[in-house]
């Protein structure tokens, strides 16, 4: 039995190879405090939604199912976190118990081991067939409904029954029968394993059932009597014990994977329940397909900062259906790298079938997402920070593919004016002829005023707001690039505010003496 409550028609692939530039991923996209925030410290929930945030779904009847389970989740999440807690269950057990970790050596210990393991799987089966019962009217989505209804199908109360019946058969409580034939110079050849006597005939159809029985018995001393008997009583169960243990195998698959997908749910529970708690929005996206140029939303944020800041920041709201390219220029510290990192984290988690960080939230799927973000100067001065950037650059170029997403941030700022714009000229405007999807953070203002001058319909030109008096909204807004970043609003900012400190320090002295 699968439990596709990932995929519709297969299960999650926990071992799924990471998109190469995943190192660079995280850290720009600052990843990690998503993660962390999801998984609460369990292992299993980090590894599950890691992959599925950086491996996310480009195909969008995937998000969209996703999507309903998840609401499912966010209507019931006692039921969902009760369901966990019993796959859970198993772990723990087997943690305990030496049935899961004792070697398969003999067909005697296999069979021993895969009673044990299948009467501890047996208890949980029936747990979480009593919880669908009790709560599979309360989920609509697809997924669940579909899930719960194989596990009423199967589980039914005469299925467990006779695993039960059987289990306590191949206890052998009144020892094994075997059937076997004599073969070349007599030796045994065809055992075959026997339904044993039925020990509980009244006396007088046993005295008229009599067979002609031969036995014999073997001496406690006799070691190598006894080793003989139990080789032959392995080789009668040896069939049996194989398909026990494979059963139990299977029941055991079924459990772990359920427990796999849903520590995906379980992560996204964790997330909601926190940005709930700090009274950060959130919706579920609306997702198009790759090549219709989708991007459209109301109120983004970067989750990640809400995180950290464990509050309500200020959110953005953009129209860049579309467009090919967004430039994003202003003063420095108005927001442009947060606001980079929102668009990220928010294609991610629509992707991956989660609600996003917004109001509202469009936008079209993406085979790929890559970052191009400045890196600290090389220690070692391997290289300049140009050959650096060009270096990523060109790994970004062999692995990228028509209809990703490319961030960029303060790219191609390691040389001066003139020869950084050529570059990213070029560059970008290769990109965007192969149907590459760009937001590039700049103060190159060459760069973007010759966009400008082309006023190509494919590009958006946004800009950090800033007030009369220098103060920062934080907010981005649709404008023309500027020449200037307004670094002077932090010069002034840092250094009045020392002379300032200074002067009152000064007078302070002069009142003493």
């Amino acid at each position: 039995m699968k439990v596709f409550l990932l995929h519709k028609a297969h299960d999650f692939d926990i071992k799924r190879k990471m998109p190469v530039n995943e190192e660079s991923l995280i850290p720009d996209l600052g990843l990690q405090t998503l993660f962390n925030t999801m998984s609460l410290g369990d292992e299993l929930v980090a590894e599950v939604v890691k992959r599925a945030v950086l491996c996310g779904d480009n195909d969008l009847d995937t998000v969209l199912y996703r999507q309903n389970i998840l609401k499912d989740c966010l209507k019931n999440p006692l039921v969902v976190r009760e369901i966990y807690s019993l796959t859970l269950e198993l772990v723990e057990k087997e943690r305990k118990s030496w049935f899961f970790m004792s070697g398969r050596s003999s067909p005697s210990s296999i069979l021993y081991n895969a009673i044990g393991v299948m009467e501890i799987l047996v208890e949980i089966l029936i747990k979480l067939r009593t919880m669908v019962d009790r709560h599979s009217g309360m989920f609509e989505s697809e997924g669940f409904t579909v899930l719960f209804a194989k596990l009423k199908d199967e589980l039914t109360d005469n299925y467990i029954a006779e695993m039960r019946n059987h289990v306590e058969k191949l206890k052998f409580g009144d020892g094994v029968m075997i059937s076997a034939e004599l073969g070349k110079g007599n030796e045994g050849i065809n055992y075959v394993l026997r339904e044993p006597i039925n020990n509980k005939m009244s006396w007088w159809k046993r005295l008229f059932n009599k067979k002609n029985i031969f036995s014999f018995s073997i001496s406690n001393r006799d070691e190598s009597g006894a080793r003989a008997l139990s080789e032959i009583r392995d080789r009668g169960i040896n069939l049996v014990a194989n398909a026990l243990a494979k059963s139990a195998d299977h029941i055991r698959n079924f459990i772990t994977a359920l427990r796999t997908e849903l520590a995906f749910y379980i992560g996204c529970l964790n997330l909601y329940e926190e940005l709930a708690r700090i009274g950060a929005p959130t919706a579920f996206a609306l997702p198009a397909a790759a090549n219709e140029r989708k991007c459209f939303f109301t109120g983004l944020y970067d989750v990640c900062l809400a995180l950290i800041m464990k509050r309500k920041i200020v959110g953005n709201d953009i129209n860049a259906d579309g467009k090919d390219l967004v430039i994003i220029t202003g003063a420095n510290q108005g927001g442009k790298s947060t606001f980079l990192r929102s668009v990220g984290l928010a294609q991610l988690m629509m992707q991956s079938g989660m609600f996003v960080p917004a109001e509202s939230f469009c936008s079209s799927l993406c085979p790929g997402m890559f970052t191009h973000y400045k890196r600290e100067e090389d220690i070692s001065m391997k290289s300049g920070k140009l050959d650096e950037e060009l270096g990523r650059m060109s790994d970004i170029v062999d692995h990228i593919s028509s209809n990703s997403i490319l961030l960029l941030n303060e790219s191609f700022a390691a040389t001066n004016e003139k020869e950084g714009s050529e570059i990213a000229r070029q560059i970008l405007s290769a990109l965007v002829e192969k149907s590459i999807r760009i937001l590039f953070v700049t103060h190159l203002h060459e760069f973007a005023q010759g966009f400008r001058d082309k006023r190509a319909q494919n590009v958006l030109f946004l800009r950090a707001e800033r007030k009369a008096d220098g103060g920062r909204t934080f907010k981005i807004i649709e404008g023309e690039p500027l020449q200037t970043s307004y670094g002077e609003d932090l010069y002034y900012k840092i250094f009045e505010t020392d002379n300032i400190a200074h002067k009152e320090s000064r007078d302070d002295g002069n009142r003493i003496h």
